[in-house]
This record gives structure tokens, C-alpha cells and sequence, in this order.
């Protein structure tokens, strides 16, 4: 007697479902642009961090293996808020604090998910966190904007340690930007932590 077999489902992605994916990520692009565009107007001292701060790393060694992110994460001093309150809200961002984070709404009918989310430089990012946020003299010139240093940007990750920062550390792992070498750099806490993810190179 044979079994019958399942059969497989098939799933087909019109052109529109594409379409939303590109405009997606071009709209992630768009307000990371126009928001460090604004605060670099108004003379804002910023650094790009989180997910974009990843991916811009990762391009200098292969832009093929950079991985898209919905989040926009900026530093900048917190005696620079109100002034980054004027220069954003200048280019269509609207002001929020929410859930114990400082964001701009990207307009008035902005969702936090795609908001532009601030970080205070030397400040913790969460009050359980062993790290603060580096200081923005840390920060390098990227191609188009300013990031954080790969340095410090490890250690945050490091210090947050969520399954997405694991993967993008894991990133920077497989382009080689972190090695060995890397664990002596931070407490032994992150240490055993990026340890971790060293020993394991297929995450």
C-alpha cells in the first residue's frame, strides 16, 4: 500500500510584493539620509549606529554580504536634544518618547517601528547594561555620513547581545573585520561573549 505524499506548497511573489520589499528598504535609506543630512546642517555633532552602522562596516569589505535593517539608530550628546528636536522636525520628523526611548516619528502619522531612534552618547542604553554608549569622538567618516567606531560599535553589540546583535556581529566575523585578536579589547564578560560566536563560524 503507498503512502500518498503531500504535495508541496507552492508560494508565488507578484511584482508588487518585490516592490513593497525594495521601497522598504529604500525608505529605511531615505530617512537615514535625511536625518543625518539635517543634523549635520544644524552642526550637530551624531554617529550612525545599531543595524546601519553594521552594514556600512561590513560594505568597506564586501558590499554584497551588508544585511538590510528597518531601524535607524543615532547617537548624539543629550545637550544637543532640543536643538536635534529644531533640525528634524525641519525635514518632517515629529518629536516621541516612548516606552522609555527618544525618537522621531518619520511625520505625524510615523510608527515608532520605522522611526529614527536616539541613543545618548555616554549614557546606557538600557540601566542593565554593564556598557555606556561611546562618546561621539570615537566615531569615523563614512562614505556618506558618520558612524561609530567599529570599536565601540562591537561593544555595544556585545553589551546588548540580542539575537539580531549576535547576528551582526556574526557579520562582521565572517568578513573578517573582527578575528581573534578581538576578545583581549573588552571586559572579560563581552570577551567570553564574542568568544562565543568566534568558535562557532556558521552561527
Amino acid at each position: 500500500m503507498s503512502i500518498a505524499q503531500p504535495t508541496p506548497t507552492v508560494v508565488s511573489f507578484g511584482n508588487d510584493v518585490l516592490d513593497r520589499m525594495v521601497l522598504a528598504v529604500e525608505k529605511v535609506r531615505e530617512r537615514l539620509h535625511r536625518s543625518t543630512q539635517a543634523l549635520e546642517a544644524a552642526g550637530i555633532p551624531y554617529a550612525v549606529a545599531g543595524g546601519n552602522a553594521v552594514a556600512a562596516w561590513v560594505s568597506k569589505v564586501d558590499p554584497g554580504a551588508a544585511r538590510n535593517t528597518i531601524d535607524v539608530d543615532l547617537i548624539i550628546n543629550r545637550s544637543d536634544l532640543d536643538a536635534a528636536k529644531t533640525a528634524m522636525e525641519g525635514v518632517g520628523f515629529v518629536y516621541a518618547f516612548s516606552y522609555g526611548v527618544h525618537m522621531f516619528l518619520d511625520g505625524p502619522e510615523g510608527r515608532p517601528r520605522d522611526a529614527v531612534h536616539l541613543l545618548f552618547a555616554g549614557e546606557k542604553v538600557d540601566p542593565r547594561y554593564a556598557e555606556a554608549a561611546p562618546d561621539l569622538s570615537s566615531g569615523e567618516q563614512g562614505e556618506v555620513y558618520r558612524l561609530v567606531g567599529l570599536e565601540p560599535l562591537v561593544r555595544m553589540k556585545l553589551t546588548s547581545f540580542r539575537r539580531k546583535d549576535q547576528v551582526h556581529l556574526q557579520d562582521l566575523i565572517n568578513v573578517g573585520l573582527i578575528d581573534a585578536t578581538w576578545p583581549a579589547k573588552y571586559s572579560s564578560e563581552l570577551a567570553a561573549r564574542l568568544r562565543e560566536l568566534l568558535d562557532d563560524p556558521n552561527g
